[in-house]
């Protein structure tokens, strides 16, 4: 700041320059050429703190120093007045100081673009074309030709203003690319770069026509280009990796610097100069206009693929109908501007049936009647409205306007036209269809609630089979959309932390009153609510899509309490698979793993299923299972007698224990028709090389009963509660002290009748 204020002082005519070679050779040598070695630090600091652009302030430092080297030697080889002509070597290093300056221009581009495209690569062609063309007509031209009786400028001298024209052309090209991508840094460095270039090409044209004067006020443009060059350094910061976004090279902004040098090259082909141009220059300047012409037919053919791009990623490939995208963009709009007397709704269509179609017909046959469903409900709609297919046999309508009656009305009618036979593979086929409605403003206030709550009432449409529901917040815990979608939130939170905990609850064989094992049930510890049991955890982990890595959670819980009491006690743990369980053909892999990292053997563990859950697939449940028993690993079936209870499927089944549900066992001790069920269940399941697990047995007449009719393990309140790990421990070691079976066995062996 010293050598520039005095520079200021010396070019301005402010302060007077003090006399004498001893201070002209300080100042032109040594004083003039420490900022240049102070933007040379600067640039040396930027390369060690920022890793992607080293490179560039690296080569930047090198070119600064040997700028500054340059000057030196040419001041001290030209003599302080500038009146010998300068040393071959000032020349050299002078030359090697713009050389080495194209490299961090090059490299700055490449940190910030993440791919060259062939419009990018266009604009720097045109850019870099029509800023040479221009120099060497305007700039160079003057000086490469001499009129008769005239010396002709030095080959020597027309290096340096060569190689700025070049320097100027790189850096045009450079903002040709980059265009939006220009940063704080690439400005400075930019703008640093074009001052001492105009300051060269001004110098060089005052030294031609003999006019310099050392020490005006042309010094102050390298000064200011320093200035700006150690700004750029010092403000440089690691940048992001870049990132290829389509529509960033689509805008008229972009393309200010390409039509800049094009309008150059055609100035430079214009008939209206006196003098001609070099025909170098006007090659250069018919070389833009055809690489402008190039980048306009690129232009159309990217502004076409951009939009042809945008269409299909808001479409539906299969029916041609908006996709989840656009409608979820659409609904952003209807429901920021929906308000109290405006609501708006949407409405969530799933098709009810729609895989046993696919498994009977093939999926060109499913995929012919969803390409047949917009086609039928289009009629129906309005012309504001939004028909979407969501993925699947999903689909969904956006009604920007619409009361909750209104909706609804429009609902059953979307209802009734899918109900109507559709026509697919020469077989006409009925499907059926459960409809959701959500509303907003209230309750639903952002578009993931409203999304939510017209799923919440389509599944809930679904459960009940009454085709239409509206959702509705419940009136006696006032919870919502927003609830339940913070409640799946936290429930990710909790799969992530150590907020889930298993109980278990003993399992007792009824002969000799042993411990036959214990069920695993999953309570979260919420931060806030307390305990909750998994009448709360499991609507919330289904909803949220969870099941499959809860489930693996649980097991993991489960494991690590078997292994503090295995083999001490060999008392396996029970576990509940969920539908996404059963279904993955690499469970029993992913069993085995579990089971190895915790040190136990696969009869440490059962893993319990409910009917509904295989039959969603048979086939593959079966698969699955039969894995699994091949392993080791024992499985039940879970909650018998309340799903389909079929005898053709139970006697394929790949299981190894039945567990009676608690509505059979309840009143088996005073319903001799229950009892009656239940004895005939236990024949089958023994003949069938099943064992029996009788749940929900409460009372000590209950577990008597079970033992005469031949059930083989007794589980609930009579047995124990489910209880903490810690006291589950506490409780095997009551029984082994024989605490338990003192309190049970007398009841066990004793029939009621005798009583």
């Amino acid at each position: 700041m010293l050598t520039i204020g005095l520079a200021a002082l010396f070019a301005t005519g402010i302060g007077p320059r003090p006399d004498g070679a001893a201070w002209d050779r300080t100042y032109d040598v040594v004083l003039f050429n420490l900022p240049y070695l102070a933007a040379a630090a600067a640039c040396v600091l930027a390369a060690s703190r920022v890793r992607t652009e080293r490179v560039a302030w690296v080569a930047l430092a090198v070119a600064l120093t040997l700028g500054a080297v340059g000057n030196a030697l040419r001041v001290l080889s030209a003599g302080l007045q500038g009146n010998e002509p300068a040393s071959w070597l000032s020349h050299a290093v002078l030359l090697a100081a713009y050389l080495v300056m194209y490299v961090p221009v090059v490299v700055l581009i490449r940190v910030r673009v993440a791919r060259f495209h062939p419009s990018m690569w266009l604009d720097g062609v045109v850019a870099a074309l029509g800023s040479l063309s221009a120099g060497v007509a305007f700039v160079l031209g003057p000086y490469l030709r001499t009129d008769p009786g005239e010396a002709p400028v030095a080959a020597v001298d027309l290096v340096a203003p060569i190689t700025t024209v070049l320097l100027i052309a790189v850096v045009m090209a450079v903002g040709g690319i980059l265009g939006m991508r220009l940063d704080r840094t690439a400005v400075l460095l930019g703008a640093g770069l074009g001052a001492v270039c105009i300051s060269d090409l001004v110098l060089f044209a005052l030294k031609v026509r003999g006019t310099y004067v050392d020490g005006g006020p042309l010094e102050l443009g390298w000064l200011a280009g320093v200035v700006l060059t150690a700004a750029a350094a010092t403000g440089a910061v690691e940048r992001p990796a870049p990132v290829d976004a389509f529509d960033s090279r689509i805008g008229w902004r972009l393309l200010a610097v390409p039509l800049a040098s094009l309008v150059a090259g055609l100035v430079v082909l214009s008939p209206a100069w006196s003098d001609p141009v070099p025909d170098l220059a006007g090659w250069l300047a018919m070389g833009c206009v055809l690489a402008g012409l190039v980048r306009i037919a690129v232009t159309f053919r990217e502004v076409r693929e951009y939009n042809q791009v945008k269409l299909e990623s808001r479409t539906d490939e299969l029916t041609g109908l908006a996709n989840r995208r656009a409608l979820l963009e659409r609904a952003q709009r209807v429901v920021a501007s929906a308000v109290i007397d405006r609501p708006a709704a949407l409405l969530l269509l799933d098709l009810d049936g729609f895989k046993e179609i696919n498994d009977s017909l093939g999926h060109s046959a499913g995929d012919d009647l969803l390409r047949q469903v917009g086609p039928r409900l289009r009629g129906s709609l309005r012309t504001e409205d939004v028909l979407a297919r969501l993925g699947g046999d999903e689909f969904a309508v956006l009604m920007p306007v619409a009361e909750p009656d209104e909706a609804r009305a429009l609902a059953e009618r979307l209802r009734e036209q899918l109900l109507a036979p559709f026509t697919v593979a020469d077989v006409r086929l009925h499907v059926g269809v459960s409809i959701g409605v959500g509303t907003a403003p209230a309750p639903a206030t952002t578009v993931e609630e409203l999304l939510h709550c017209a799923d919440v009432a389509m599944y809930s449409a679904k459960r009940t089979r009454e085709g239409v529901h509206l959702y509705v917040p419940d009136p006696v815990t006032g919870t919502g959309a927003s609830d339940r979608l913070r409640t799946m939130e936290e429930l990710r939170t909790a799969l992530d932390g150590n907020e889930l905990r298993i109980f278990l609850q003993p399992q007792m064989d009824l002969r000799d009153g042993r411990i036959a094992g214990a069920e695993a049930l999953v309570r979260w510890d919420h931060p806030t609510r307390g305990l909750l049991s998994p009448a709360d955890l499991l609507p919330a982990a289904e909803q949220a899509g969870l099941l499959r890595p809860l489930t693996d959670r649980v097991l993991e819980l489960a494991l690590a309490a078997t292994a503090r009491w295995w083999p001490e006690r060999e008392v396996p743990v029970s576990v509940n698979l969920s539908a996404a369980n059963v279904t993955d053909l690499d469970l029993a892999g992913k069993v085995a793993a579990a089971l190895h990292r915790h040190g136990l053997p696969a009869r440490a563990l059962t893993l319990e299923l409910v009917e509904d859950t295989l039959m969603a697939d048979p086939e593959r449940g079966r698969a699955v299972l039969a894995a699994l028993r091949a392993s080791g690993v024992r499985t039940s079936i879970d909650d018998y007698g309340t799903g389909y209870s079929s005898l053709a499927y139970l006697r394929h089944l790949p299981a190894d224990e039945l567990k009676l549900d608690r509505s059979l066992t309840a009143d088996v001790d005073r319903d001799p028709r229950a009892a009656a069920i239940v004895q005939s269940t236990v024949a089958l399941a023994h003949a069938l090389g099943l064992s029996l697990v009788a749940e929900g047995v409460e009372t000590l007449a209950t577990s008597a009963t079970l033992a005469r009719l031949g059930c083989d393990v007794a589980q609930g309140y009579a047995v124990a509660r489910p209880m903490p790990v810690e006291d589950f421990l506490d409780w095997l070691a009551a029984s082994d002290s024989g605490l338990v079976e003192e309190a049970l066995m007398p009841q066990l062996g004793r029939d009621p009748a005798r009583d």
